[in-house]
């Protein structure tokens, strides 16, 4: 695989004669860089005019290497062909070198270009790039590059150093200004070496002596941070580079401090968004977040950031601060908000889960509105992290998470939430990553290991380790929030003093609870194609049915509904035979509604099909969850219909043709919101505690009706 290296452009602070002439100091020794042993001359040709010169050399490198290694390959040094094409006319300099020993099993090639500054013509600019592909190396490919690349890295960090040491060792000599090249015939008759040099002369680098002889070592060094700025040379501040360059000065202030390699991966990531995304481009610290979310691996970052376009393209996520309002029901029960910031400058959230109804919120907004709460929310986290970074002076690219979980209980893990929780983080690993810069929990109660043995194994690893967590009242006093928040900050809920504005969350009315054809918002594009929770219609003489497959016997049905509107029965069938359900839409102006009949009016009960638990009448506003433990495999039905109509042995339910007829008349019909799932039996024991959990204070027990085979609790 061919390794790559892009430099920033760096920029000097000092004219590029001044830049050349401390080039001439560093030979024919340089302490700074002691990899470089030396360098011959192979060619040095100047223009007639002297305005060009070009110089070939060999130069002579030490190999950091294992000694096995060396005696392998049968050399202590590695030469190096260097071209410098030095432009005095145009103020530039291009050094291009390519290495000469192992050339047949190591290709390295290298180019570095010197310029004056586009905006200001008394600076210098400098980048730099590499490529290393090696071909084969006596079996120890990976450890020849690993060397390679270890020590290339290590001479661009040193090298930063060496243009400020001989460029301070001039000005204490007196240089401080080198004159520029003219044409001969635009020279003065004298010139004057004194007026830019004192006791060491420089005038083999003055343009009347076209012939100066300049040094370059393979390293190409660039600059130290005090002699770097940025592109802007009326402000002090650096400025956002134009769309083809990154300043080392822009990206130490807004990005941060980068390895050599770091640098290089994101100017590579950029520049093939620019010459390949046909889309907006992203900004420079959200291409960030994904490498550091793929450790830097280029390719990995590269898939992993053009999914994440690709989706919000689709979704048209870009715009979601603008068009997502979120429902007064979430307003008034999501116990969420941002509060302040953390001691580091992050954005701070508040999310006080442990008062929130989960279960209430799912079935009264569904998980589409969740999951864009979620998503306008990492939206203006991330523009928060902008607004800091301008506001504190250094780089702030995430934002805490304050998550208190008193009252947590097992009515949190109810399995259809915990489902929609990790569908959330799986969309929010994929698109937001490394947005978290630290997540401290408080109050954890003795059921959150639970949560968290749930929750982990769908959070990345990098995630993980942001996370700390607090029981009963540790987070008071010193090694607590006191240490990542200051104490004026700390809400008020918590023992601080400073009041906090996020919702206190509590119990969302079931009068707020929707279908997904009530939820359904035809300007917004879906998320997610299905929900974990369904709907259906049921009408007097038409009941809703749906088929369940059991593969293994013993295995557990498991289902969590609520009655919207009207009385049901529920009922349960196991049938021999497999439905052959006939489809068919509604005409002229009935109302599009899910109603499917599963049962064939020529079944007989007690021949075709047997029921396996006993009817339960469910009142309009309860809530129901149970299971029932399989004895065989085959089909089953799980049916809701509407209260006056008993199971007979004879075929008497009404089919689709009575469906559509009381969908024109004024006959009452039934809401049905159901979730149904199948459980092996070994994971039964810990989803019995989650269709349980909405017993809290939230809801009470009213009935309960058991049978052999299963259960069902209510909950009004």
């Amino acid at each position: 695989m061919v390794q790559k290296y892009q430099s920033p452009v760096r920029a000097y602070k000092y004219p590029f004669e001044m830049v050349m002439a401390a080039y001439e100091k560093r030979f024919p020794t340089c302490p700074l860089i002691p990899v470089f042993l030396g360098s011959e001359v192979l060619s040095d040709v100047t223009s007639e005019d002297g305005s060009v010169r070009v110089v070939e050399r060999s130069c002579k490198l030490s190999v950091d290497a294992p000694r096995l290694l060396k005696k392998i390959a049968g050399v202590e040094y590695v030469y190096f062909i260097q071209k410098n094409t030095l432009n005095w006319r145009d103020r530039s300099l291009l050094i291009e070198a390519h290495n000469e020993t192992f050339a047949n099993r190591v290709i390295v090639v290298e180019t570095c270009c010197y310029r004056v500054h586009p905006d200001n013509e008394d600076w210098t600019c400098f980048e730099q790039c590499a490529s290393l592909d090696i071909k084969s190396f006596f079996g120890f490919e990976s450890t020849v590059e690993k060397i390679a690349m270890k020590q290339y890295t290590a001479n661009i960090k040193r090298g930063k150093e060496v243009i400020e040491y001989y460029l301070n060792e001039l000005m204490q000599e007196g240089i401080t200004e080198i004159p520029r090249w003219v044409p001969a015939e635009q020279r003065p008759l004298t010139s004057d070496p004194s007026s830019f040099t004192s006791t060491t002369s420089c005038s083999a680098l003055t343009w009347p002596n076209p012939r100066a002889q300049l040094h370059l070592d393979l390293s190409s060094p660039g600059n130290s941070s005090r002699d770097v700025t940025s592109f802007s040379a009326a402000s002090s501040e650096p400025s956002t580079p134009d769309a083809d360059k990154l300043d080392a000065d822009y990206i130490e202030r807004y990005l941060g401090q980068l390895t050599p390699m770091q640098e290089s991966c994101l100017i590579q990531l950029r520049a093939w968004l620019q010459e390949n995304h046909k889309g907006k481009i992203p900004k420079d610290e959200h291409i960030l977040r994904f490498l550091r979310a793929r450790d830097f691996h280029l390719e990995k970052a590269r898939d992993m950031l053009c999914q994440s376009l690709t989706w919000r393209k689709q979704f048209q996520v870009d715009y979601i601060l603008e068009t997502w309002a979120p429902p007064g029901g979430l307003v008034e029960y999501y116990a969420g908000g941002w509060h302040h910031h953390d001691r580091e400058g992050r954005p701070l959230y508040i999310l006080r889960l442990g008062q929130m109804d989960t279960k209430g919120l799912v079935k009264a907004l569904g998980e589409e509105a969740l999951l864009r709460h979620v998503l306008s929310i990492n939206e203006e986290g991330q523009k928060r992290c902008e607004e800091n970074t301008k506001i504190f002076g250094r780089p702030i690219s995430s934002w805490t998470c304050l998550v208190d979980l008193e009252g947590l209980n097992m009515r949190h893990l109810w399995r259809p939430g915990v489902k929609a929780l990790l569908r959330i983080i799986e969309v929010v690993e994929a698109n937001y990553p490394e947005t978290l810069g630290r997540l401290l929990i408080v109050r954890a109660p003795r059921v959150f290991p639970v949560l968290w043995t749930l929750v982990s194994p769908f959070i990345n690893e990098n995630t993980r380790q942001k996370f700390l967590v607090y029981s009963g009242n540790n987070y008071q006093g010193p090694g607590g929030l006191v240490d990542y928040i200051d104490q004026e900050i700390i809400p008020d809920f918590l023992g601080g003093e400073c009041l906090c504005h996020v919702p206190e969350g509590g119990q969302v009315p079931k009068s707020y609870y929707q279908t997904e054809e009530d939820l359904d918002n035809p300007d917004h594009i879906r998320l997610w194609a299905d929900t974990i929770y369904q709907s259906a219609q049921v009408f007097k003489g038409a009941p809703h049915e749906i088929m369940i497959e059991i593969v293994e016997g013993s295995s557990v049905i498991t289902w969590d509904f609520d009655i919207l509107k009207g009385d049901v029965v529920f009922n349960i069938f196991h049938s021999k035979r497999t439905p052959q359900p006939v489809k068919r839409e509604a005409s002229g102006s009935a109302p599009v509604v899910n109603n499917v009949q599963l049962i064939d009016r020529s079944w007989t009960l007690g021949v075709d099909y047997s029921m396996v638990e006993s009817p339960l009448t469910c009142r309009e506003g309860e809530s129901i969850q149970g299971s029932h433990i399989t004895r065989w495999p085959g089909i089953y039905i799980v049916q809701w219909k509407a209260t006056g109509h008993t199971p007979s042995s004879g075929p008497s339910l009404s089919r689709v043709d009575d469906v559509l007829a009381s969908l024109q008349g004024s006959a009452p019909r039934c809401k049905v919101l159901y979730y149904t799932e199948v459980l092996a039996s070994h994971d039964f024991r810990g989803s019995m505690s989650s269709l349980e959990s909405c017993h809290s204070r939230f809801s009470q027990l009213s009935v309960g009706t058991t049978s052999s085979k299963g259960s069902s609790l209510i909950s009004r």
